[in-house]
């Protein structure tokens, strides 16, 4: 009996022991990093749904041209003057003086700019539709003209990146995120030839485009952004693969 008593105590070895306290140890700390991962992926998903509110805030506070008639004065200029009306009686003058021309594509910026948390400023300038993947969003430029903070704005909404302005000549770029979600650029993966791709300027033109080839290339290839256009009015959008390793490019042509 005693025997059986001592040979019972011999198993659990002081090396048991320790192996036992570390497997406590890992058990503790892989639990640990979980709850870590899982806090992160809680953040990243509420960013990335304030991030999509603020972009459907600034889409709904757009500012278009037809928009600056409709403050209680009404401007009129040329290159020598300015005349300012009342608009309760449009034959009394208000105010007359010598100025500049009115610079309505400045105006237009200025009443479409924000400012982010780090202080970049960026302004509005066109809004993208895309039916068949129910995108709509507002398309953001720095103001700077640079694309110097575009991964900053791009966590609010797809941008500028390259191009002429909105439905000119050329080839019109933006860029935005693929979430592998529905939000922002993560769906233009599934575009296909004869999609429709709107482009709203702010002064309120809508143009449509119509997609006719997808490809991917490596993130440093930027021959899409080519404005080799032969006069016609393009659209390039550019986001990245599921993965991230490379970037889908889908481009699409002015309907005419």
């Amino acid at each position: 009996m005693n025997q059986i008593l001592i040979a019972e105590k011999l198993y659990i070895t002081p090396e048991m022991r320790k192996k036992k306290r570390m497997y406590k140890i890992d058990f503790f700390i892989s639990v640990f990093l979980v709850c870590i991962l899982f806090s992160y992926y809680i953040y990243a998903e509420y960013d990335k749904n304030k991030n999509e509110q603020v972009s459907q805030e600034i889409l709904q506070s757009i500012q278009f041209e037809e928009n600056l008639a409709d403050d209680t004065t009404i401007k009129f200029s040329n290159a020598s003057q300015v005349v300012i009306l009342n608009t309760d009686d449009p034959f009394e003058v208000i105010v007359s003086e010598p100025v500049e021309d009115e610079d309505v594509t400045g105006e237009l910026i200025e009443r479409n700019k924000s400012v982010t948390e780090n202080g970049t400023e960026y302004y509005t300038e066109a809004i993208v539709d895309i039916p068949s993947i129910d995108v709509h969003y507002p398309i953001l430029k720095e103001t700077s003209g640079t694309i110097d903070h575009i991964d900053e704005l791009l966590k609010i909404s797809p941008c500028y990146f390259w191009g002429p302005s909105p439905n000119e000549v050329g080839n019109y770029c933006i860029v935005g995120h693929n979430y592998r979600s529905a939000k922002f650029f993560s769906k233009v993966i599934n575009l296909n030839d004869g999609d429709i791709i709107q482009i709203t300027d702010l002064k309120g033109n809508m143009l449509e485009y119509e997609v006719y080839d997808k490809f991917v290339v490596a993130p440093d290839d930027l021959s899409c952004t080519t404005q080799l256009t032969n006069g016609m009015k393009e659209v390039t959008l550019i986001t990245c693969t599921n993965d991230s390793s490379q970037r889908v490019i889908v481009k699409a042509r002015e309907i005419n």
